[in-house]
């Protein structure tokens, strides 16, 4: 994993993100800290010009709109007849019509080489039902030792079909391309009070991916990787009276501040 961490600080990609207002900051810094470069642009006026320009491309529904819809399947469509790689963060997929909607429909019309999501959102994109609470993953989707075998056939099954790498975050993270699986376990429980991880994660992923066309899945599973040391090494850091906006910035730091070696001996994986 170090030479993917290493590529990306050397490329230096720059990545749009048509990502969701609610985090729109998170990713542009955390996107800037692993040592790619951001843009944020979400008028269909511009999208496919923007998006030519970029190396990769992150789309995220989060806050979905009808006027975005539209600029997400033009600088999606763009993004593929240039061959630059597009994720696709489905935010709360099932939690509306509109929502779900418009995930299958970009689905349909764009060629995503790294779908990431909670296992509730994989779940609803793969079986098209699941139970949905808000943005977050259902109590029942919660992934356990227990459990992990089905999950990894589940995921490597849905990766086949999809013919692109899933990449399902939470306890544990799962990272597929229908073959291999990157079983992760990295992170904290406390990853989950700060809003936004997910998406920041995703705009992660863009860059790691654009910087590595050549390896989508490890460079995934790098990106996962990093993310959830960050949150670790931040929680080291805390202190006592600190809380949950301190912990996002400290996991921000901690991207900024990581290098290969760091992160090659943080890392906590098995394939399978």
């Amino acid at each position: 994993m170090e030479e993917i961490l290493t590529r990306l600080r050397q490329c230096r990609p720059l990545i749009h993100n048509i990502t969701n207002y609610v985090t729109v900051n998170d990713v542009a810094n955390i996107v800037l800290a692993c040592g790619a470069s951001p843009i944020m642009a979400d008028d269909q006026e511009e999208v496919e010009e923007v998006t030519a320009s970029c190396n990769g491309l992150n789309i995220n529904i989060g806050t979905l709109n009808s006027r975005t819809v539209i600029a997400m399947e033009r600088a999606g469509i763009k993004a593929n007849q240039l061959h630059h790689p597009v994720v696709f963060d489905p935010v709360g997929v099932g939690a509306s019509q509109f929502r779900t909607r418009t995930a299958f429909e970009l689905l349909k019309c764009i060629d995503f080489e790294v779908i990431r999501g909670n296992l509730s959102e994989i779940k609803m994109l793969a079986l098209q039902q699941g139970h949905i609470r808000g943005v977050d993953v259902d109590d029942e989707d919660i992934m356990t030792e227990g459990n992990l075998e089905q999950w990894i056939g589940f995921v490597k099954n849905y990766a086949r079909k999809m013919k692109t790498v899933i990449a399902v975050t939470g306890a544990i993270d799962l990272v597929s391309d229908g073959q291999r699986c990157y079983v992760i376990y990295n992170g904290t429980a406390d990853m989950a009070k700060v809003t936004g991880t997910g998406c920041q994660l995703s705009g992660l992923i863009a860059a790691f991916v654009a910087a590595n066309p050549g390896q989508i899945l490890k460079a995934t599973a790098t990106a996962v990787c990093a993310m959830g040391l960050a949150g670790e090494i931040a929680k080291t850091h805390m202190a006592d009276h600190e809380g949950n906006a301190t912990y996002r910035n400290r996991i921000i730091d901690a991207i900024s501040q990581m290098d290969g070696k760091t992160l090659e001996r943080g890392a906590k994986y098995e394939i399978r």
